[in-house]
């Protein structure tokens, strides 16, 4: 596991000591620490520390830097079942706390998020506030993010590259996957092979992440991880009117890939309103692809995206423009159960929720997994 917090005073050292009791600390780990600058904003000293190994199931207690506060968090399961709690565009507002307290309110093993974090748009200040805000949820679970477009902050000539904030706080497990980019990785954590793609990273046929993704989907046993699972920001597929289409390059240039590795649930942020997909490939439905849920609707500042496209797609199962959060639970290496809990009040009230089967266990779909077909890459000089 790797903590990852900012400390003001600048001899604050790079430690985690950790155990299994209160205030008892068997173990000691230690890490580097790194720092940033946007035009006249100067971080704190950023720390990333990796502590293990560790037992699964676990509650494990731990202080930062050598001293202070207690934190505390538990690590998942050793097999099935686990749980996944989803939210996406999450940001800081009445309806992000409202959200994070139902996250909350249920137990869950890890946290992913596809991308829009903090909404800080070149603020840096607000990445502050983004980490006071998250830290008592993100302290106590792994959350696992990638990018999204409000992670960028780029400006021309001077930060053309863009992301440095994001690049800075939020260190994701890439080279321990193959990756040379913090915005696009992979990772397992029982039975489940979870991919971390890069919207806003070069996509295109023969680029960094296209090749790695060919590799990463090649590496996978379904023997040992039997679901495979999607994290992207902009969906590639949407009956919303927002964002319309801003997913279709990268849908041309990796669908067929996802589609020949039987990948079975792909998530995506960046649409503020909830919709799911049945399974579909190519624009048609296929009972061999994905399922798509465009889960962005955690928060925000920019309110929801309330028009849908008429009549429905009916590939188009459920949709609906309010604030809420996913729980994607993995049973067995067969089944598995979603659903999506809408904020009301207080309450988090289910109001979507399906059943499926692992692509992996059916008998169609797994041939297509045990025949592993050629991987048709587009030409290079494609338009994408």
């Amino acid at each position: 596991m790797k903590v990852s917090w900012v400390s003001d005073e600048s001899d604050v050292a790079s430690r985690v000591d950790y155990g299994t009791s209160r205030g008892k600390y068997e173990s000691l780990a230690t890490g580097e620490h790194t720092s940033y600058h946007y035009f006249f904003y100067t971080s704190g000293k950023i720390h990333h520390v990796t502590i293990g190994p560790l037992h699964p199931a676990t509650t494990y207690y731990y202080r930062c830097g050598g001293y202070g506060q207690e934190f505390s968090f538990r690590t998942p399961p050793a097999t099935f079942p686990i749980e996944f709690a989803l939210v996406g565009d999450l940001g800081q507002t009445g309806w992000t706390t409202t959200t994070l307290e139902h996250i909350n309110a249920s137990n869950y093993d890890v946290l992913l998020l596809p991308g829009d974090l903090s909404y800080a748009d070149t603020q840096q200040l607000l990445w502050d506030s983004f980490g006071r805000l998250v830290e008592p949820h993100a302290s106590r679970r792994p959350w696992m993010v990638t990018q999204g477009n409000h992670e960028q902050e780029t400006f021309p000539i001077i930060y053309p590259n863009g992301f440095k904030a994001y690049n800075s706080r939020w260190l994701m497990p890439y080279e321990e996957s193959g990756s040379k980019s913090n915005l696009y990785y992979s990772f397992d954590v029982v039975g489940t092979h979870i991919i971390m793609l890069g919207s806003y990273a070069d996509f295109r046929a023969n680029s960094g992440q296209f090749n790695w993704l060919a590799n990463d989907l090649a590496k996978i046993d379904r023997s040992q991880t039997p679901w495979v699972v999607v994290i992207i920001h902009a969906p590639w597929y949407n009956s919303n009117l927002a964002h319309q289409g801003e997913g279709e390059n990268m849908r041309v240039a990796m669908e067929e890939m996802l589609y020949n590795s039987s990948v079975d649930l792909v998530f995506a942020g960046h649409v503020h309103a909830y919709e799911r997909f049945t399974r579909i490939y190519n624009n048609n439905a296929d009972p061999c692809g994905p399922i798509y849920i465009t889960i962005g609707d955690g928060g925000n500042k920019e309110g929801l995206a309330m028009l849908f496209k008429e009549p429905k797609p009916s590939t188009s199962i459920f949709r609906e423009a309010s604030f809420g959060h996913g729980r994607l639970r993995i049973v067995n290496n067969t089944h598995a159960h979603w659903s999506w809990h809408r904020n009301n009040d207080s309450n988090a009230v289910v109001s979507d929720e399906i059943w499926l089967q692992s692509l992996s266990s059916s008998p169609s779909c797994n041939l297509k997994i045990q025949q592993k077909p050629h991987l048709t890459q587009p030409n290079a000089n494609d338009e994408l």
